[in-house]
C-alpha cells in the first residue's frame, strides 16, 4: 500500500467511527427500507461495450480542485445527455471534497445507476450507500484483505448492491475474483510511482473470465483509446478528472466515446498528478 493510500485508509478509519457515534447501524437500517430501488450498473454498462462510467468529482490530493464552478447534480446530468451509462460520485470529504449527500441528490435527479466511489473499509459505510441510494459500491482490493473483501462484497450483495472490485497489482486478481463479483476494475495508474500506462488493462485481460466484465480506469483520453478497448473486448471504462475539466461536459462525453475531438491534451499532465 501506498504511503499515501495509507494515509486515506487511517484517516478513514477514524472518518468511520466518528460517523458510526453520529448515525447508528440500526439508524441506517430503518434509512435503508426508504432508499429507491437498486438500479442494475453492470446491465447499464453492457449497453455500451464498453460502457462508460463518468465520475463527478471535485477534487483530488495532487491535482487540488479540479473544476471550480462544481456542481454536482448538474455535472451528473450532463453526463447523463451526453450518453455515459453509468455514475461514479467521490464521496471522500478529506482528500477528495466529495460528501455522500451528493450522491443522495444525484441519484434522485438522474436515470443512470449510480456507484459510491470511496475507501469502503467496513460494513457501516455499505449501510450508507445503500441508505443514499447507491446502485453499487467500488472495492478496492490494495486497501483490504482478502477476507475483507469477501466479506465486504457479500454485504453489499445482500442489500442488492453490485460491487465493481478495483486492482492494480496482479497478485491481487485471485483475492478479487474469488469473491464473485462480477465486475473487475483495472487501474491503469500505479499508485506508488503515480504512473499511468493503458498497457496494464490489457497485460491483465487475458486473466479475466468472460463473465467477468471488465472496467479500465485511468489514463483514456481519446476516442482512439475507446476503440482499442472495445476491441479487445474490454467492457467497461471509467472517465473523471479528464472529462471534468471540460466546458461542455456533454459533449466531451460524445466526443470521448463516439469520436471527434479528443480531450483536451492540455490535462493529460494533470491527469497524471491523479492520486485515483
Amino acid at each position: 500500500m501506498s504511503s499515501v493510500l495509507s494515509d486515506i485508509v487511517r484517516h478513514k478509519r477514524e472518518e468511520i467511527a466518528a460517523a458510526r457515534s453520529r448515525i447508528s447501524e440500526k439508524q441506517l437500517t430503518t434509512q435503508i427500507r426508504d432508499a429507491p430501488p437498486v438500479r442494475d450498473f453492470r446491465a447499464a454498462l453492457e449497453q455500451g461495450r464498453p460502457g462508460l462510467i463518468a465520475e463527478v468529482k471535485k477534487a483530488s490530493p495532487s491535482a487540488g480542485i479540479i473544476r471550480s464552478d462544481f456542481d454536482p447534480v448538474r455535472i451528473a446530468q450532463a453526463y447523463e445527455a451526453g450518453g455515459a451509462h453509468c455514475l461514479s460520485v467521490l464521496t471522500d470529504e478529506k482528500f477528495f471534497q466529495g460528501h455522500l449527500d451528493y450522491l443522495r441528490r444525484i441519484r434522485a435527479q438522474v436515470r443512470l445507476p449510480v456507484m459510491r466511489k470511496e475507501f469502503i473499509l467496513d460494513r457501516y459505510q455499505i449501510l450508507e450507500a445503500r441508505a443514499a441510494g447507491a446502485d453499487c459500491i467500488l472495492l478496492i482490493a490494495e486497501c483490504l484483505e482478502p477476507d475483507e473483501l469477501q466479506m465486504l462484497h457479500d454485504e453489499a450483495s445482500e442489500l442488492g448492491m453490485q460491487t465493481l472490485i478495483e486492482l492494480y497489482d496482479e497478485r491481487n486478481l485471485d483475492a478479487v475474483l474469488n469473491t464473485g463479483t462480477r465486475m473487475t476494475g483495472v487501474n491503469n495508474r500505479d499508485l506508488r510511482t503515480f504512473t499511468t500506462s493503458l498497457e496494464h488493462t490489457f497485460s491483465l485481460l487475458p486473466r479475466i473470465p468472460e463473465d467477468v466484465l471488465l472496467v479500465s480506469e485511468s489514463g483514456i483520453r481519446s476516442h482512439s483509446d475507446i476503440r482499442r478497448l472495445a476491441a479487445a473486448g474490454v467492457g467497461g471504462v471509467l472517465v473523471g478528472e479528464s472529462l471534468m475539466r471540460q466546458n461542455d461536459v456533454s459533449a466531451a462525453v460524445r466526443n470521448l466515446m463516439h469520436g471527434g475531438t479528443d480531450l483536451l491534451s492540455e490535462n493529460q499532465g494533470a491527469e497524471d498528478r491523479e492520486t485515483h
